[in-house]
């Protein structure tokens, strides 16, 4: 089992199940909704996502004329996980307590997209756009 929560603690989520991956998204939305050179997430089915406590607290924001939604602590503001598709989750690796030893970036993906001043420097693999598209 995995435990997060946001900033200031009102948002606690748990993730039940085996995850190693990370994906780091670099694309332009994903950068100016972290205000950094984009976000590391891990993905993991609805069903393995539990909200602990604060879901009350939790806000979302639909980009206009996107498929793009972000979600967020009302109280402190931290990026929340959210619905990746209909069928997973995904979850911001910034927000997960522990040392996460088991976890690794398998992908970086909307290569084509970073920021000209993002070097990426480990061995995950690279995707001009999403996951899997050469």
């Amino acid at each position: 089992m995995i435990k997060g929560k946001c900033n200031c603690g009102t948002v606690t989520f748990e993730v039940h199940a085996d995850v190693t991956d990370l994906y780091v998204c670099h694309c332009s939305i994903c950068r100016k909704w972290t205000g950094n050179n984009g976000v590391a997430v891990l993905v993991c089915p609805n069903e393995a996502f539990q909200w602990i406590t604060g879901q009350a607290q939790v806000r979302t924001w639909q980009k206009p004329d996107a498929d793009w939604m972000s979600a967020f602590c009302e109280v402190c503001g931290s990026a929340l996980p959210g619905p990746n598709d209909e069928d997973r989750m995904f979850v911001p690796a910034g927000l997960l307590d522990g040392p996460g030893d088991t976890l690794r970036v398998t992908a970086h993906i909307w290569v084509d997209s970073k920021a000209a001043w993002d070097e990426i420097g480990d061995s995950g693999d690279q995707y001009p756009r999403a996951y899997g598209e050469q």
